[in-house]
């Protein structure tokens, strides 16, 4: 009786210390203890508590991931929203319909599965028989650099998705380690024991029995009745005119008796879709905004493995978290030399400065009085070249800013050289651009696959430094993207109908020319 007294004492205290804790303010806005003040925390601890539930109900992205997988597995894939501001792109119901019905098919048809065994089968038999499998494949080769193959990859998935295939990734020597499986229960990832998969280093521009080779030689044709086993379609930078007929209407009706398709590409290809008749009222239903397709589709794809997660957050924390604003700036020069040249640091500083995203420095002054609530930027820098990121640094350790904002500048690596077929140098590379894409404003250099990747993760629009045509610092230096979609690099130029040759980035209104290659490809949401 006596400890029943005491709890119904205790029961209002209970109840009031709980609504105090769950109702507690930010310790941005009170006094922290020195024990609080002393701990290095990530952002879910410098938001309202109030906020916790909303994120914890959005980790799907708004439905664009599938619950049930197992968190521990892979912790990028829910926890990515921790380290973002809320974005304004959501996906739309079809596409979210869309992936999960996807993800079905690939539960179904996916490695090992009897549909799966029945389909090898029939490319060992050395031909494709119409109808003998319920399930059709798009084989995606690992190629190139690791933006390029991120960017081929989301357009190899779309494609899947339009045609109603299953996607399976050949795994190279990395691809494993950087990523976690994205569909539930089935690997995407191609099984080792591939019949033909000992002929994907071979394949290239001039393989006989690439599509292109295929009809240039007059090989292959919509009425034949006996079709080769698997078709390998060339979609590289260098591929040919015979090549680029895979973006016809024509030919992906003659591409669609076929089980087996395999594809080499570092494009992203996207924009070329949008023109294809047989897609567009697909594409118009899966993405109403039509620059969010990388946005959407790179994060339903690409989480971090849980190795390159610890690299991306133990940075975060460490250098960005409590930065009041995050700028990005992505350096990537294309000239023969090791660098660093004098016209691009000039060029990164009058694109910052000019377009106010980066203070101006006093240099008449080496003090000014301490603003009692400076705003703190932090910089991001990545390059292979160490020197762009130490001259910036110096810049804002020198000299105070005119407006009284304190700037930060960091580097993650600098490697000196691309070399893309180093797996832990791949793990830095995808560990900054996903850095790049928690920054609030991005700058990113011309022609590079590494910032189309930050600026479609981030949704962002950034600002693209312009490519220095005689070492010279560009004037303008810089422009604002009119879109966050990646740019296609090699875009056919032909108009399927008419046979002829065609400017296709005035065909329609959503797809136009990029701001850095004015021969690419980029879509745009007007």
């Amino acid at each position: 009786m006596r400890s029943s007294k005491t709890l119904l004492l205790a029961l209002p205290f209970l109840i009031m210390l709980t609504f105090l804790l769950r109702h507690k303010p930010s310790d941005r806005f009170t006094d922290a203890t020195p024990f609080f003040n002393n701990l290095i925390t990530p952002p879910l601890l410098e938001v309202d508590v109030l906020q916790h539930v909303d994120i914890a109900e959005d980790k799907l992205l708004g439905g664009l991931l599938a619950d049930g997988f197992d968190e521990q597995s892979c912790l990028s894939r829910y926890q990515s929203i921790l380290y973002r501001k809320a974005l304004p792109y959501k996906p739309s119901p079809y596409l979210v319909s869309k992936l999960r019905k996807y993800e079905d098919l690939h539960k179904r048809c996916g490695p090992n599965t009897p549909s799966y065994n029945k389909a090898v089968e029939q490319l060992e038999s050395g031909s494709n028989v119409v109808g003998t499998t319920d399930c059709k494949y798009v084989v995606w080769v690992w190629y190139s650099g690791l933006g390029n193959r991120i960017l081929a990859l989301a357009s190899v998935f779309l494609y899947a998705l339009l045609t109603e295939r299953v996607l399976l990734v050949d795994r190279g020597n990395d691809m494993a380690s950087l990523f976690c499986e994205p569909f539930p229960e089935r690997s995407w990832f191609l099984p080792m024991n591939f019949p033909i998969a000992k002929k994907f280093s071979s394949f290239d521009q001039k393989s006989a029995e690439s599509y292109g080779n295929l009809l240039k030689n007059y090989m292959i044709k919509a009425s034949m009745g006996s079709l080769p086993s698997y078709m390998y379609l060339h979609l590289a930078h260098d591929y040919d005119d015979h090549d680029k007929l895979f973006f016809c209407d024509d030919d992906q009706a003659l591409l669609k008796r076929f089980t087996w398709l395999v594809v080499k590409t570092d494009n992203y290809f996207v924009p070329s879709l949008f023109l294809m008749p047989s897609f567009e009222d697909e594409l118009k239903k899966l993405f109403p905004n039509k620059e969010t397709i990388f946005h959407h589709l790179g994060r339903y794809l690409f989480h971090p493995s849980n190795h390159v997660w610890g690299i991306i957050t133990r940075y975060y924390k460490a250098y960005l978290a409590r930065a009041d604003e995050r700028v990005g700036i992505q350096v990537r020069i294309f000239d023969k030399g090791p660098g660093p040249y004098q016209y691009v640091k000039d060029q990164i500083s009058a694109c910052t400065i000019g377009e106010k995203l980066l203070p101006e420095v006093d240099t008449r002054r080496l003090a000014v009085n301490p603003s009692k609530n400076p705003t703190v930027k932090a910089v991001l820098m990545t390059s292979l070249v160490y020197g762009y990121y130490e001259n910036m640094k110096n810049i804002y350790w020198e000299h105070p800013t005119v407006t009284g904002d304190i700037i930060g500048v960091h580097q993650p690596s600098h490697e000196e050289q691309q070399r893309s077929e180093k797996p832990l140098h791949n793990m830095k590379a995808l560990a900054e651009m996903y850095l790049l894409s928690l920054t609030d404003v991005l700058v990113t250099s011309a022609w590079s696959t590494f910032g189309y990747v930050a600026q479609g993760l981030g949704g962002l629009k950034p600002w693209i430094l312009y490519k220095s045509e005689n070492q010279t610092t560009p004037n303008p230096p810089c422009q604002r993207a009119m879109s966050m979609e990646p740019c296609f690099h090699a875009p056919p130029f032909y108009d399927c109908k008419a046979k002829e040759g065609i400017d296709t980035g005035k065909v329609v209104p959503h797809v136009r020319h990029c701001e850095d290659i004015s021969w690419g490809l980029k879509v745009v949401d007007r």
